[in-house]
């Protein structure tokens, strides 16, 4: 399995893994000139844009870990690009990571860090 379909496979369970916990999936993998949302939700009364990270070891880290400071600044740029053009009404914005792991077919490891940055 190559990094694109693992990625694939990892967004998946992450919106599985979010409509579990009674989010609202609004967008999978919203595109502009600044980059790519993996998932945009709604938590409540709060639009929550997800970026999603799957590994199939740690031997490089952790997926989180590569959620470095250009990597928020893309998302966040991502973002404001997408609340001016469909214009939703939330009274809170939050970036969530969620980092996956997926070492065999069987094992799924999913840690979902709210407010990540």
């Amino acid at each position: 399995m190559n990094n694109k379909q693992l990625g694939a496979i990892g967004e998946k369970c992450a919106a599985q893994f979010l409509k579990n916990k009674n989010y609202k999936i609004l967008e999978m993998n919203f595109s502009c000139c600044y980059g790519e949302i993996d998932i945009i939700a709604k938590d409540k009364n709060s639009i929550v844009f997800v970026e999603v990270k799957t590994r199939s070891s740690t031997n490089f880290g952790r997926g989180m870990e590569a959620v470095n400071f250009y990597k928020q600044q893309k998302l966040k740029k991502a973002a404001l690009y997408y609340i001016n053009k469909k214009t939703p009404v939330f009274s809170n914005i939050r970036f969530d990571v969620i980092d996956i792991l997926i070492p065999n077919d069987q094992d799924i490891k999913i840690d979902h860090i709210e407010n990540a940055f």
